[in-house]
């Protein structure tokens, strides 16, 4: 079930980069991803109150509301610096750099989270790199 839900984000992600080169055009930046947030949040808050885990609230630990508030402090910011790169960039080359947050994500989990660097892996990272620099050059 894991993959279907990763390729579907995968999709999601594609079109919302699409979606946004079109629709930021004669829109600041900023103002394009408070938009984008807005729609965002009262998603994830429908979401909740649908599946009817809003009374999980009160009994999330200190640990996991810093660590989701850092989270959401780093996507604030990536979304920024996105939506900034796509109003000045071609989407065909500010996609595959952002992506590279896949590679930058597999050192981190194993920095940080200990998870295992396997030959595949390490050959992933360099392909995803090579190929990202390919189409950016």
């Amino acid at each position: 079930m894991w993959f279907w839900l990763a390729l579907g984000s995968a999709v999601f992600a594609a079109l919302t980069s699409i979606l946004a080169k079109i629709g930021i055009e004669g829109v600041g930046s900023n103002l394009a991803t408070a938009i984008r947030t807005v729609v965002v949040v009262l998603m994830a808050w429908g979401m909740v109150f649908i599946t009817h885990q809003q009374t999980g609230l009160m009994s999330i630990s200190r640990k996991s509301w810093l660590f989701l508030i850092l989270s959401g402090l780093a996507t604030g910011a990536s979304w920024l610096c996105y939506y900034k790169a796509l109003q000045i960039g071609e989407a065909s080359k500010v996609v595959p750099v952002d992506k590279l947050s896949v590679v930058i994500t597999l050192v981190l989990a194993f920095v940080f989270l200990h998870e295992e660097f396997t030959v595949k892996s390490v050959a992933g990272c360099v392909l995803i790199g090579a190929g990202t620099l390919l189409m950016v050059l």
